[in-house]
């Protein structure tokens, strides 16, 4: 399944007139029955204030550590990196600038050296992206479910406190291929940055979750049921996934071992193998197909030997929608 230009611009002009969330309750049962996906997407979300992503000194005796919320700037509340360079702006002359900061839940007021203030800013973050793959679309709630895991903001090493964010259609311009003690990785960029998929209400330990764009209908695939944990079984299976462009391909894998809350996988396609050398960072959320029914995600590599991974079940995972 491949998205066209053509297509997506025609998508774009639609959203502005026909699109309105879809409100889920939680109190109906979930779908027995689920769309797999396989895109790749790229991930926006808005933090909730401007926050440190390094270690970084203000002054002779004080530190702003990483992971720092910088509520305010003198007296001026910091919601956006833009409030804090405005903020600043008014203030070139001032030799000593007090911050308010939270820190491990507790506010304190710094101070800082103007002049260490002006070199702040590239150590500052308002907002966190990503990539990753498109799991499925529950399209009778209007949700949907990726990655299968959750997202850590690399700088700030936790899950990011958000307001906003939402996913976007990615297209896979080159691979980084992976060898045993170097993952590989997707090199992806946006589609369309105006344009998204849906939007991010969750971000848990089983995957991001939210509202699906209902203008996006038409592309979506048949559904297929949801494999029980116990149906899963050691043999062949399927992964699908994107490795070219925003084309949704099928590669053969081998299920070698089922845990209790997890199963383990080979990739046994040639062609898959040759064009990545293994699993790639970025295919986190890869659909798991068994026996034409919809066994679970792709969740994690293992380093040394990357044909290997291992995946939830798509069981599981959904009880991050809650």
């Amino acid at each position: 399944m491949e998205w066209s230009r053509q297509f997506k611009l025609v998508v774009s002009f639609c959203i502005l007139f026909l699109f309105t969330p879809l409100i889920v309750n939680p109190a109906f049962a979930k779908s027995d029955y689920l769309i797999p996906m396989g895109h790749s997407i790229g991930i926006k979300m808005e933090l909730t204030g401007v926050f440190i992503t390094n270690d970084v000194m203000i002054s002779k005796d004080n530190w702003l550590k990483a992971g720092d919320l910088i509520e305010q700037v003198g007296d001026k509340s910091i919601k956006t990196l833009p409030d804090f360079e405005k903020t600043l702006s008014t203030m070139t002359d001032e030799k000593e600038i007090e911050l308010q900061v939270l820190r491990n839940g507790d506010s304190s007021r710094i101070k800082a050296d103007g002049e260490a203030m002006k070199r702040l800013i590239p150590f500052l973050k308002d907002r966190t992206e990503g990539t990753g793959t498109l799991t499925y679309v529950d399209p009778d709630k209007g949700i949907y479910g990726a990655l299968g895991h959750q997202i850590i903001d690399s700088a700030l090493k936790s899950p990011p406190l958000f307001t906003d964010g939402t996913i976007h259609l990615s297209e896979i311009g080159q691979i980084k291929k992976s060898t045993p003690g170097s993952p590989g990785y997707k090199i992806s960029t946006i589609v369309d940055d105006g344009d998204f998929l849906g939007t991010i209400q969750t971000n848990s330990v089983y995957g991001i979750f939210g509202t699906w764009n209902s203008a996006y209908k038409k592309v979506l695939a048949e559904p297929l049921e949801i494999m029980h944990p116990t149906q899963v079984k050691v043999g062949k299976a399927e992964i699908l996934t994107t490795i070219k462009g925003t084309k949704v391909e099928t590669f053969a894998i081998e299920i070698t071992k089922v845990e209790k809350d997890q199963f383990h996988f080979v990739l046994t396609d040639t062609a898959l193998l040759k064009k990545t050398g293994g699993i790639l960072q970025g295919m986190s959320g890869s659909p798991v197909i068994q026996d034409g029914m919809f066994a679970g995600a792709v969740t994690h590599m293992f380093v040394d030997e990357p044909e290997k991974g291992a995946a939830l079940f798509l069981e599981m995972m959904r009880e991050g929608e809650e």
